[in-house]
């Protein structure tokens, strides 16, 4: 039986319609099939996101800066040698990075965690105002096995209003880029 143009026109139509419903469905199935090969690699941040987050409250229970860690991040700075040069450096970064904040800066508080020798109190009175210098042992061995292998020492650690240990900065990060990151992070928190 030969078939006429009307019938060809019909399943070709229908074959349409089966294609417009079928199509998502295969499409869909052979994305899903794919996996993660598939998902987005690029990312927003410039810090390190810490997982699993941990609490860290216990460790600040006796410093200054735990009585205003309930309504404050904390951005802390961890040295555990002498303040040379370098560690000169990364105060008045850590310190820029906060005044670029803005009217957001008021609601992080700097830490200095420092090593066993003092560091120089007229100096950090002078050129950083506002800055707690803290020194604890076990504070600082817990940042140092949170701090992510591949990444250098040296850097900033964020911690939440709760006492969450958050993201950690790099040393050679562009503090334009570490304050991108916490400010994006104190937009969308509803504490502190």
């Amino acid at each position: 039986m030969n078939q006429g143009p009307s019938q060809k026109k019909s399943r070709l139509q229908l074959l349409l319609v089966a294609l417009v419903f079928l199509g998502p469905l295969v499409v869909a199935a052979w994305l899903y099939n794919q996996g993660e090969s598939l998902a987005p690699s690029g990312r927003t941040n410039h810090g390190e996101l810490l997982r699993p987050i941990i609490n860290v409250s216990d460790q600040l229970a006796g410093v200054t800066a735990a009585k205003q860690q309930s309504r404050s991040w904390l951005l802390i700075y961890k040295n555990g040698a002498s303040c040379d040069d370098p560690c000169r450096d990364a105060l008045y970064t850590y310190r820029q990075a906060r005044l670029m904040l803005g009217k957001e800066m008021d609601r992080v508080r700097r830490v200095f965690l420092h090593g066993d020798t003092l560091p120089d109190t007229v100096f950090l009175a002078e050129e950083h105002p506002g800055l707690i210098t803290i020194e604890d042992s076990s504070l600082s061995g817990l940042l140092n096995n949170k701090r992510p292998a591949e990444l250098p020492a040296g850097g900033y650690f964020l911690i939440d209003p709760h006492g969450n240990l958050v993201m950690y900065f790099q040393p050679d990060l562009d503090p334009a880029e570490m304050v991108d990151d916490i400010k994006h992070l104190l937009r969308l928190s509803r504490i502190g």
